[in-house]
Order: structure tokens, then C-alpha cells, then sequence
């Protein structure tokens, strides 16, 4: 059966929003564009995120931008396929939207949740800890630039020598950053973010714990200015 999942931390609410409906827990990675968020070539700005639960009406993401209550949503997941629909609540590091779907569409989404359900083993629900590449428990973090300001990103995975990230930052090829408290360089950017390469190695339990810390003050401005 499926599971009801509950976030927390909730910002915002719609008054058209409904919370009688079942949502499955998961923990799926995805990507995600907002109708409004656009770059300076006028393109849709693609975003990473992590899928929290979902239900044939609505989805929870943890998402490093968010929009307005209202704002349309287009989402990409290689498990869900792509879904679509307006804000309706606006969490602390993220927030859920309302699917807009026709019935057959639901009917194809019921199966695949119900799927994952019973798909124990699948890529996505496994144990990361035995992937070289990590998906940490909490994928929201904080990058720190050489100028002291800080912008909340979501961790898409990480490995003891780097991290890639996905924000409203697009830092250029060498740029000295901070994650959490995991000091490196920007050595690739993809259309969704970009790749650090961390100064330093460290075993995983320590990386994930130190790309999670938000005492990010304790670290000098001019620590990233030697990187």
C-alpha cells in the first residue's frame, strides 16, 4: 500500500490546495524548469531536484529555486516521465506542486507509483552509500562565493573528490566556491548546474556532513581567494 508522507516547514500555502490524497514517499532525482525563471538569452533556466513524494494529484520537490504560489512547473523524471502543473505550497527548501494531468496520464502515473511501491530494489531506492557517486539524505546546502554571499543550492551527488550542484549561480570554469563548509573549484558546468571539484579529499560520511553545515561565517572569504 502506499505510504503517506508528510513535509514539513511549510511557508505557503494555496487556498486551492487538497490533502485528502495518498502520496508515496521516494526519493527520486529529476530536473525542473519555472515558467518565468529565464537566462539572459531568454531560455528557460533548468534546475536539479529531488522528488519527496507524490500522489496522482500533487508532488513535493526539494528544489533550489522556487516560484510563486500559482507559477507553472514543467518536470523531468526518468522513472515519472514528465509532469506539469501550478505551485501550491511553498516549503523552507523546496515546495509542491498540483499535477495537471488528463485521466489517462493518472492512470499511467498509478502504475508507476505503484511500481516503485514494490520495486525494492530499484537504482533509486537502493542504499547510495554502495554507489561511488553519493545522493546525500539532505540535498539542500548553501555555496559560499569569494565575496562573502551565500546562495541556497541542492546537492545532485557528490564522491570524496567533488560535488555537483544545481542553483541560480552560473559560476564560470575555475571559480573558487564553498559547499557547506567543502572548499573547491567549478570544473564543469551542464544545463542544470555544475561540477566542484573539491581542494581536498575526505571519506564520504565527512563530505556529506560537511556539504550539510551552515556555519559557513567560520570560513574567511580570502580561504577561497587561494584556491
Amino acid at each position: 500500500m502506499p505510504i503517506p508522507a508528510v513535509m514539513d516547514d511549510v511557508v505557503e500555502v494555496s487556498p486551492f490546495e487538497r490533502r485528502d490524497d495518498v502520496r508515496v514517499i521516494v526519493n527520486l532525482s529529476g530536473r525542473y524548469m519555472l515558467a518565468s525563471k529565464r537566462n539572459l538569452k531568454g531560455e528557460r533556466c533548468e534546475f536539479a531536484c529531488r522528488i519527496v513524494n507524490v500522489s496522482l494529484e500533487a508532488m513535493a520537490l526539494a528544489a533550489p529555486v522556487a516560484g510563486p504560489i500559482g507559477e507553472r512547473v514543467i518536470l523531468y523524471s526518468e522513472q515519472l516521465g514528465r509532469l506539469h502543473g501550478p505551485i501550491i505550497r511553498l516549503m523552507t527548501n523546496g515546495f509542491v506542486i498540483s499535477i495537471a494531468a488528463s485521466q489517462q496520464t493518472r492512470d499511467k502515473l498509478a502504475a508507476k507509483l505503484d511500481w516503485l511501491v514494490k520495486q525494492k530494489d530499484a537504482p533509486e531506492l537502493r542504499d547510495s552509500r554502495r554507489h561511488p557517486r553519493v545522493v546525500p539524505k539532505n540535498p539542500m546546502a548553501t555555496i559560499l562565493q569569494a565575496d562573502g554571499s551565500l546562495t541556497s543550492c541542492l546537492v545532485i551527488d557528490f564522491s570524496d573528490s567533488g560535488v555537483g550542484v544545481s542553483a541560480d549561480l552560473y559560476p564560470e570554469i575555475g571559480t573558487p566556491l564553498a559547499v557547506g563548509k567543502m572548499v573547491g573549484r567549478v570544473v564543469r558546468r551542464f544545463a542544470e548546474g555544475f561540477a566542484i571539484e573539491f581542494a581536498e579529499k575526505a571519506n564520504l560520511a565527512d563530505i556529506e556532513r560537511l556539504l550539510a553545515s551552515t556555519e559557513q561565517r567560520a570560513l574567511s572569504p580570502r580561504i577561497l581567494a587561494r584556491q
